[in-house]
Order: C-alpha cells, then sequence, then structure tokens
C-alpha cells in the first residue's frame, strides 16, 4: 500500500526498486522478531495472541485519550486536547520504541556499500516507522473515530481518518526533527546516551498520563472550557488539525479558521519533503557514526599512583564489604549498571512511577491534589510511601542478573572464588546503596516535612523492613551472579512460585507496622526482629555456594 504512490517517492529522489526491496526485507524481520518475554521459540499462534493483546491495550488507551470528545462541548477545541495527547503519545512511542528503527546502524554494514542514495535510506526508514505507527494509531484512534460518528455523524467520521493521516506526518517530522538536531550538536558515540535519558523521561511521562489524564477529565468543571480562554492555541498544531472540521460547519470561535484549516493540510507535507529532499543526506552522514554496541565506551584512564579505593565507589566497596571477593562484586554491579544503557532503561522509570502512583491514589476520593496534599498529615499515608520504594530495588534486582553479552561470565568460573554469595552479596549492595539508599532518603525527607518527627520511627522502621523484603527476594528468587543470565531465560515453575509467595513479606510487614503505629515499644520490638532477621538472610545469601547456584538455575 506505501508503494502505491511510487511517481511521489520517485519524485523525492527514491529508487523505487530499492525502495521496495528494502521494505520487504524490514517488514519480513520485524514478523520474525521474537517476543520481548517469555521463551525465545514461540509458535505463530501465540504470536497472533499477543498482536491480539496489544491491540486490545491500544484500545484501552484510545478510550482514555478520547475523553475530551465526550465531556468538552466545544468540538474544535476537544479535537484539539485529542489531537494534542495523540501526536504526544505517538511522538513518545516513536522514540521510546522504535528509536532502533530510525538509526538501525546495520545499513552501514549492509547497504551503505552498495550503490543505494541517502534519500532512498531515509525514505525507506520513514515509510517502514509510517508502518508501524499506523499498526499502533488504527486501533488507538479508533474509540475517537467512533464517538464522532456516533455523536456528530458521517461527516465528521469521513474526515477523522484524513486528519489522521496528517497526524502521522507530524510525528515523524518532529522526531527526525528532534534527533538531527541532537546529532548536530552532541557526538555520535553520545547520541544514544542523549536518547536513552529522553525515553525514560517519557517513559515517567507516559505513566503519569495513563493515571492522571482521566482524574483530570474527571473534573466538574471540564465541560465550561472556552477556547477564547485560550488564545495562544492558534499557534499549536494540533489546533490546525481541529480546525480542519470548520470544512463541514462547525463553528470556530478564534480569528483565522480558514488559514489555520489549510495550514493543517501543507505543513504536514511540507515538513516530509524538506525532511527527505535537503536533511536526509545530514542524516545519513551522522548516523553512520553510532556504534551499534550497548555498552558505553570506555576509555581506560592511566594510572598516577593512585592507590586501591582511591575513587568513590572503590570507598564504597571497602566501607560496606568485608572480603575481597564482596568488594569485586560491588564494584562490577556498579560499573555495569553506569554503562549497560538496557539497564537504565528499565529501572530508572521506577523511580517516577512510585511518585505518580502515589499522587494517582490520593485522589481517588474525587478532591482536588491541593485538598488531598492539604490533608495528607492526617492520615498514615507515609507508610504506602516508604514501603512503595522496595520497587526500586525489585526492578534493580530483577535486571542485575541479566545481559545482552551474559556469555562474558565465564571470567566468574575461571577466578578461584570459592563461594560466589560473597559476589552476589556485593552486586546487591552495590544496586542498594546506589538506587535504593539515594531514592529513599529523598522520600524520607519528604516525609519528614509532611508528618514531622513523628514519623522518624516510622522512617527507620520501614528502612529495615523493606531491605529484609528485598534480601529474601534475592536470596530466594535471584541466585545468579551480576549480568551472567540471559534476558529471556526458562523461568521454572518452582521459581516463580517462590516468588509470588515471597510477595506476600512486604504485605505482612506493612500491616504489622501499620498495627503497631502508635505503639513506641511494638516498633522498637519489630525493629529489633527484623534487624536480626536481616542479618540471618544476608548471611545465609552471602554463603551460597556453586551447588546451590546449579539448584537454583534448574529450579
Amino acid at each position: 500500500m506505501v508503494m502505491l504512490p511510487s511517481a511521489l517517492w520517485r519524485s523525492m529522489g527514491a529508487d523505487i526498486e530499492q525502495l521496495r526491496a528494502i521494505l520487504n526485507v524490514r517488514l519480513t524481520l520485524d514478523d520474525r522478531k521474537p517476543m520481548g518475554i517469555g521463551r525465545q521459540q514461540k509458535q505463530k499462534k501465540d504470536r497472533k495472541h499477543v498482536s491480539l493483546l496489544n491491540i486490545f491495550i491500544f484500545l484501552v488507551m484510545g478510550g482514555i485519550y478520547m475523553m475530551p470528545l465526550a465531556i468538552v462541548k466545544d468540538r474544535v477545541f476537544s479535537l484539539t486536547m485529542f489531537f494534542s495527547l495523540l501526536l504526544t503519545i505517538m511522538t513518545l512511542m516513536l522514540i521510546t520504541d522504535f528509536s532502533n528503527v530510525l538509526f538501525d546502524a546495520r545499513d552501514k554494514y549492509i547497504l551503505f556499500p552498495r550503490p543505494v542514495n541517502d534519500r532512498t535510506l531515509v525514505l525507506a526508514r520513514m515509510l517502514h516507522v509510517f508502518i508501524y505507527l499506523f499498526r499502533i494509531v488504527l486501533p488507538m484512534s479508533l474509540p475517537a473515530w467512533v464517538m464522532l460518528g456516533y455523536l456528530d455523524g458521517w461527516r465528521s467520521a469521513t474526515l477523522f481518518p484524513i486528519v489522521l493521516i496528517l497526524v502521522v506526518c507530524l510525528a515523524l517530522f518532529f522526531v527526525n526533527s528532534v534527533y538531527l538536531l541532537v546529532l548536530n550538536i552532541a557526538k555520535p558515540e553520545k547520541f544514544k546516551d542523549i536518547i536513552n535519558y529522553f525515553q525514560i523521561a517519557a517513559s515517567a511521562v507516559f505513566f503519569a498520563s495513563v493515571y492522571l489524564l482521566p482524574r483530570f477529565f474527571d473534573s466538574e468543571h471540564t465541560h465550561d472550557f472556552n477556547i477564547l480562554n485560550y488564545p495562544w492555541v492558534r499557534f499549536a498544531p494540533s489546533y490546525w488539525l481541529a480546525a480542519c472540521w470548520s470544512w463541514i460547519g462547525y463553528p470556530v470561535n478564534l480569528a483565522g479558521t480558514a488559514f489555520y484549516s489549510v495550514l493543517a493540510v501543507v505543513f504536514p507535507l511540507l515538513c516530509m519533503y524538506v525532511l527527505v529532499k535537503w536533511l536526509s543526506p545530514r542524516f545519513s552522514q551522522k548516523i553512520s557514526g553510532i556504534d551499534t554496541v550497548d555498552a558505553a565506551e570506555y576509555k581506560p584512564v592511566a594510572s598516577k599512583g593512585q592507590k586501591a579505593g582511591s575513587r568513590f565507589y572503590q570507598k564504597l566497596a571497602y566501607a560496606f564489604n568485608r572480603t575481597d571477593d564482596a568488594r569485586a562484586g560491588f564494584m562490577i554491579a556498579w560499573l555495569q549498571t553506569s554503562r549497560s544503557r538496557s539497564f537504565r532503561m528499565r529501572v530508572f522509570p521506577t523511580f517516577a512511577y512510585i511518585p505518580v502512583y502515589f499522587f494517582y491514589l490520593l485522589t481517588q476520593n474525587h478532591t482536588s491534589l491541593s485538598d488531598a496534599f492539604n490533608h495528607l498529615s492526617y492520615q498514615p499515608r507515609h507508610l504506602l510511601l516508604l514501603y512503595m520504594s522496595s520497587f526500586v530495588m525489585i526492578s534493580a534486582l530483577s535486571y542485575l542478573t541479566m545481559s545482552d553479552q551474559y556469555k562474558a561470565a565465564w571470567v566468574y568460573y575461571a577466578t578461584p572464588v570459592v563461594t560466589p554469595g560473597k559476589i552476589m552479596v556485593g552486586a546487591f549492595k552495590a544496586i542498594w546503596v546506589k538506587y535504593f539508599l539515594p531514592f529513599f532518603l529523598a522520600l524520607s525527607v519528604f516525609i519528614l516535612y509532611i508528618w514531622g518527627r513523628d514519623a522518624v520511627m516510622d522512617i527507620i522502621l520501614a528502612f529495615v523492613n523493606v531491605t529484609l523484603f528485598v534480601s529474601c527476594m534475592a536470596r530466594i528468587s535471584y541466585r545468579h551472579l551480576p549480568f551472567s543470565t540471559a534476558e529471556q531465560m526458562k523461568q521454572g515453575g518452582s521459581r516463580i512460585l517462590k516468588s509470588f509467595i515471597v510477595m506476600i513479606v512486604p504485605a505482612i510487614l506493612g500491616f504489622g507496622h501499620f498495627f503497631a503505629l502508635h505503639l513506641l515499644w511494638l516498633k522498637l520490638i519489630f525493629l529489633a526482629l527484623s534487624s536480626i532477621l536481616l542479618w540471618l538472610v544476608m548471611d545465609s545469601y552471602g554463603n551460597t555456594t556453586w551447588q546451590n547456584m546449579i539448584k537454583g538455575e534448574a529450579e
């Protein structure tokens, strides 16, 4: 279907036969790509079920984003809000989920030596992403399409898919323009790091929108929105797209409606033409310098008489560990978690998920956020926030043992390590110090600001309880050396059952803490018991032998 306007692609400077061949190979590889979770080998019927599940998820998301259409009376203003949400989510998904297609460095090994021009390469990437987007956009926009047809009739429903194509063109242009800007500013080898942090921020924004947008549109005053109160909206491309509804008779209160509706068509097409015609050569030259290795470049620094432990992480390794094996595990985990992009991408968003979900729970009584915040100190909600901090360590533990380069773990077995548990305990302490401790301290400052000095004992007890819980998780479910297992390793039923059982621990600890909320003597007893149990669990984890590890892997 995308090859139907071949004359247009040829006028942009693309070779039609080469373009068709590249797209065929890219789409074939997409169909053969293994699933991200579970076993590597999946039957075709399993893939079909996963596709149906993804379509259902996108339909649910579309049901959330169509809320302005059902609540806001002004049709052009409601469409402006809808297209703003849709354009934002499409852009974020394009960056977070498909940047590897926009910047597939394999081209420099396969296609660059061939007589393929830059415009053909860039157009192939853009059309590939265009196809990928429509696989997402169609189910995501279907609820709004049906809603417009039901509320406004067939004319609005007929106009909607035309404007939707323009939305996709704008998303492609915005993402490519941002990437090109970053490539011109940053060095190619640093580009993936910059995009990685942008992906982390985008994931947090996406998570917040799913939880907080329904609460925003549940307000009693949402239907009273008047576009005249927001005159700046006329400069937004989403308003230009919504202004197209003036063609079928919907009133628009802002001046210049006819001009903006024409601009809604001209601007996306002009953006696509400029991107392919003039920016494509610069684009290809820049991405050719991007390396495909998933770890950041490491340039060894010549030692100038530095003693062992002179660096910050080395000082921490010696401070928190008594044996050399544990110190080695600490330093390996500390350095690898800093250099692995995939680890950062998976763990860092958790820091934003916890406060977003906490504020989402605060507004469940249909009060404003300011009212909920003012009454926060009268409720023991700080216990919920303290125990939710365990998800940071759980997320870090889940990916501490996984790596794309897991075969490099042979070095563990080539060294005279008698007790591998020492290395695992050192790695556990590294992520505990590096990720959990700063995050918990930040939460503690917030809790002390809201609840005052009475919450000090609660913070101390929760700190020990959460550490106890995640140490139990590590002891039972993560008996592996750091970065030594494949990401799609088979998960045995026994291990899943143990993980499920151990998830009961934070609930028991949290309820026990709640019942002892106003009894200091009981808190002191719980603190002593938890501290003793934590010492026993960590000692057992540190004494894990090679035989215990083999048994754990078999389970």
